[in-house]
């Protein structure tokens, strides 16, 4: 399983499940997702929306380059951390503290159990947060 994962702290944590990996198919699809809640949140507020990421080669392939311009239209601008700066992305807490708490020693016999475990790990975090989770549909062929 692999998870893509959009935080606002004490705000909201929007993210999508895939079986295998994130290519930038997948990852666009997150993105436009994302871009049309921050088109919204621009319309109501006229408030930006920026995702600070780091250099994942699928956050700089050519096809994603090319959204760019669309998504910033939409009020949505992707930032680059430093290379080597994990330490940097807030979002890397959230990922370890569900990893080595929620899930930890735990054992799954089928996928679906897993992904149940880490929803309810994200909607647990979520409601001790006081920020809404919302799991993102994708294509999962």
């Amino acid at each position: 399983m692999s998870i893509l994962g959009l935080w606002s702290p004490e705000e909201c944590f929007d993210y999508a499940l895939v079986t295998g990996g994130y290519n930038a198919e997948r990852y666009i699809e997150v993105m436009d997702q994302a871009a049309a809640k921050a088109a919204r949140v621009f319309t109501e507020s006229a408030r930006l929306t920026f995702v600070i990421q780091d250099n994942c080669s699928i956050h700089r392939a050519e096809s994603v380059q090319q959204r760019w311009p669309l998504w910033q239209q939409q009020g949505l601008f992707v930032v680059f951390l430093p290379p080597y700066c994990s330490e940097l992305n807030l979002i890397e807490g959230q990922w370890h503290q569900i990893k080595t708490h929620e899930l930890a020693g735990r054992m799954f016999d089928y996928e679906d159990e897993l992904i149940e475990a880490i929803v309810d790990a994200i909607d647990d975090r979520a409601q001790r947060g006081r920020y809404t989770a919302e799991h993102l549909l994708i294509n999962y062929a």
